[in-house]
């Protein structure tokens, strides 16, 4: 399976309550029925990204990264890339190189879904970020470390989050410690 065909499995299949989201999704969808290349960043100015939200196992705690470029506090993620089969693994792999966590207990069913421009990642102009995100849990006593697109990676109490954060990023924190505290203890893959 391809990793576009993979994408249009995942969101196809995907549910939320709220119908914000299901419009997110349907514009997803159709963006990967009209771009063969949809899921690449060869798309332009629109495709697909994926990433990943880290949570205390406890959900009381967000592991966030201070954006190199963007010098704001984000969750983990990024640009599909060659070898990439499944939207999971972009996230999951994102999340691995970005945090300098080596494992994490992964959620392989999107949590949150979120379109954003982005003025910084490419020569031709802003893009959209056509973004599926996920949700990992990890005892904050993890090794943890900033890659070189991060100025910094750091916990992050959920009552004391940096007040630079968007809200979007409180609507994913907000939904992925639902998705966390509701799930059973070990999430369902390891990341």
């Amino acid at each position: 399976m391809s990793l576009r065909a993979d994408a249009i499995s995942t969101l196809d299949g995907w549910q939320s309550e709220d119908p914000r989201q299901i419009a997110l999704r349907d514009e997803l969808l159709t963006h990967l029925a009209e771009h063969e290349d949809g899921t690449w960043r060869s798309c332009f100015p629109d495709h697909i990204t994926a990433g990943t939200l880290v949570l205390s196992e406890d959900a009381q705690h967000v592991l966030l990264n201070l954006h190199g470029k963007a010098q704001l506090w984000f969750a983990f993620g990024g640009h599909c890339e060659e070898g990439d089969t499944t939207l999971a693994g972009v996230a999951a792999r994102e999340a691995r190189e970005e945090s300098g966590l080596a494992s994490f207990g992964f959620d392989p069913v999107p949590v949150h879904l979120d379109v954003h421009e982005v003025d910084f990642c490419d020569p031709r102009g802003a893009v959209r970020h056509l973004d599926v995100r996920f949700v990992a849990t990890v005892p904050r006593s993890t090794a943890h470390a900033a890659s070189e697109e991060s100025l910094d990676v750091r916990w992050w109490p959920i009552d004391a989050l940096p007040e630079t954060l968007g809200e979007e990023m409180h609507e994913l924190i907000g939904v992925a410690r639902a998705r966390v505290i509701g799930a059973d203890p070990a999430l369902s893959a390891q990341g």
